[in-house]
């Protein structure tokens, strides 16, 4: 047998390692990309092998008034091999006020919604919230969906809430600054400790600094926040159904207006339901903030927009925006109304940033489909480059269709619908007629305000004197309107102050199992005729004169189907969001002076053909 020399053996032995190194490279986990989307990695997929833990981010902000930067409490999730093998992923971040839970809704805490416009209302209760707090986990959201795929997911309690410092300001600059002091720790720019107090840092190693934001309601507004910091390292955001100005959530064209299934909420209610941070800063905060800051410019008597409510509206704040916007709401959402949406991304096309809109016709939260939801994260975070920037703008569920299934349009407003002008003629204490033809000298028709009667009743009521309703032929095709409704009303009050309520409804009203949340209510908004020359300074009425004001319903995109009539309802209290003054102010319209302009795809002509007999 021939003896192998040592030069020999070396290179065997060479040969053999290099033929292993295959071998090893193959065992190695990473992401798995097709058709453009992140898929499930069988090695991510064991919860038992997720690394959590949690950590102290330090802000450059302190609420709470203990002379340090407050710091935010975090929660990680991630797979081993971002220990075991070096990996290094991009994030999916979600924050929020809620995850320590929050207070009760008894009696007394919401504000008393039955007294006069103008009047002082009377005080309402403060509740405390018990604080429900673990670790290293403040959160299970997002992980099953995320980390499988080939993320990192990591949580945050909002300023004031949980284990994190500060002090909850429900939209004041530190609730922006929170996530992006998280975001720049992600990115090795901010420091995070083991503990609020200590100085035992803990390092992002795992962290690509590529971050994406998601969320429903409050959570789907800190990601809206933490854009609008312009923060490096926040690539893609996704907010469901979110809150984009504390004025248009708590007021609606001056007037005071409690977001749906809430009569009675205001901003200073929010503060104390989701006040769970330290109890010892809780007697500050309060003074600070729910006292003083809100007291003085939250305005409950007026429902003027004011420097305070500006600076708790996002669109205010979008110039250094640059992350990638997939926005989410539903057309029937009456908690936070889908102009939310809408106008935040006109704005964010508006700067070129790469944006898309999912509308469906359900009402609170609603994410994308997860295929959507994947190829944005997976383009924005990982950088593929499957061509989601490409795909259509708009996406509808239209009516009966699954949530998974919606219609691509070009854009949002349909970019065929065009604004139809309707006139009134007059019917009441019947319905009037709407039509696309003026009919001159209708004069003037007076409605008796009544809080006692929900909107759903008087749309359904044949004969009454508590609402003006204005009705269309009946459609013999159907009919689609895309868009934003405006209102041009000519009005005159018999006291000082007034609610101002419009409904667009479909007619004959259904009710009963078989109805479905798009056949009756179209759309619908609410205005205080005490400013109709200023959102910012309102004017009492002069019993008797008439005003001219104009506003927009709520965002819509709705297929009425033939056979139906399309019906425009003036009313005066709204009782599911308005205040409740004592019955009997009564509101004359002058119907020559009044309009209404549906978009309608298609425009005139597509509306005449529909009704033609």
């Amino acid at each position: 047998m021939k003896k192998l020399s040592v030069l020999n053996i070396a290179a065997c032995f060479a040969l053999l390692f290099l033929g292993f190194l295959p071998m090893a490279n193959a065992q190695k986990a990473v992401p798995v990309f097709e058709n453009g989307e992140a898929q499930i990695v069988p090695a991510f997929n064991d919860p038992e092998k997720w690394i959590r833990h949690d950590l102290w981010v330090e802000t450059e902000f302190d609420t709470d008034g203990d002379g340090k930067p407050d710091r935010m409490h975090v929660d990680v999730t991630r797979p081993y091999q971002t220990d075991t093998e070096g990996l290094k992923l991009p994030i999916v971040y979600e924050s929020s006020p809620y995850f320590a839970g929050t207070a009760a809704l008894s009696d007394g805490v919401l504000w008393n919604v039955k007294h006069e416009l103008g009047a002082t209302p009377p005080a309402r209760v403060n509740p405390t919230v018990t604080r429900r707090s673990e670790r290293p986990i403040i959160s299970n959201s997002q992980i099953r969906t995320w980390v499988p795929r080939g993320y990192i997911v990591v949580h945050s309690s909002s300023p004031g809430t949980g284990l994190s410092q500060g002090s909850p300001t429900v939209g004041g600059d530190n609730e922006s600054l929170a996530p992006k002091a998280v975001i720049d720790w992600l990115n090795g720019r901010a420091k995070g400790y083991t503990s609020p107090d200590g100085n035992e840092e803990v390092k992002a190693y795992w962290s690509t600094g590529k971050v994406g934001m998601t969320g429903t309601s409050y959570n789907g507004t800190i990601p809206l926040a933490a854009a609008t910091t312009g923060v490096g390292g926040l690539e893609a955001i996704i907010p469901i159904a979110p809150n984009t100005s504390y004025y248009h959530y708590y007021r609606s064209n001056g007037l005071i207006r409690s977001p749906g299934g809430y009569l009675g909420e205001d901003i200073d209610v929010l503060y104390d339901f989701i006040h769970s941070g330290d109890e010892s800063k809780r007697a500050y905060n309060n003074k600070t903030v729910r006292d003083t800051e809100m007291k003085n410019g939250m305005d409950r008597i007026t429902g003027d927009y004011n420097d305070f409510w500006a600076g708790r509206d996002y669109l205010n704040d979008m110039g250094p925006m640059k992350a990638a916007l997939l926005m989410s709401h539903g057309f029937n959402d009456w908690n936070v109304v889908p102009e939310h949406s809408l106008r935040i991304y006109e704005a964010a096309k508006a700067k070129g940033i790469p944006s898309q809109i999912f509308y469906h016709q359900g009402g609170h939260g609603g994410p994308p489909p997860m295929s959507m939801m994947n190829r944005w994260f997976t383009r924005y975070l990982h950088g593929i480059e499957n061509g989601v920037e490409n795909d259509a703008k708009a996406w509808v569920v239209r009516e009966g269709d699954a949530m998974d299934k919606p219609t691509a349009y070009a854009d949002y407003p349909n970019p065929e619908a065009k604004p139809v002008q309707f006139y009134l003629s007059k019917g009441a204490p019947k319905a009037g007629g709407l039509s696309t033809k003026r009919s001159a000298n209708q004069g003037k028709e007076t409605l008796v305000d009544n809080y006692s009667f929900s909107g759903a009743t008087l749309a359904q009521a044949e004969i009454t004197e508590h609402r003006l309703l204005y009705v269309s032929p009946v459609l013999t095709a159907p009919v689609h309107i895309s868009g934003t409704v405006k209102v041009s009303i000519k009005l005159a009050s018999s006291k000082p102050a007034a609610n101002l309520s419009v409904w667009l409804v479909s007619l004959p009203w259904r009710e009963g199992r078989n109805s479905k949340i798009t056949d009756n209510l179209i759309t619908r908004g609410w205005a205080d005729p005490q400013n109709y020359k200023s959102l910012r300074e309102s004017e009492p009425l002069v019993p008797g004169k008439f005003y001219e004001m104009s506003f927009d319903l709520q965002p819509d995109d709705q297929i009425i189907a033939a056979g139906q009539q399309i019906g425009v309802m003036i009313m005066s209290s709204d009782r599911e969001f308005t205040l409740w003054p004592a019955p009997g102010t009564e509101l004359t319209v002058d119907l020559d002076g009044t309009s209404i302009s549906i978009p309608i795809v298609g425009g005139t002509a597509a509306f005449e053909k529909a009704v033609k007999k």
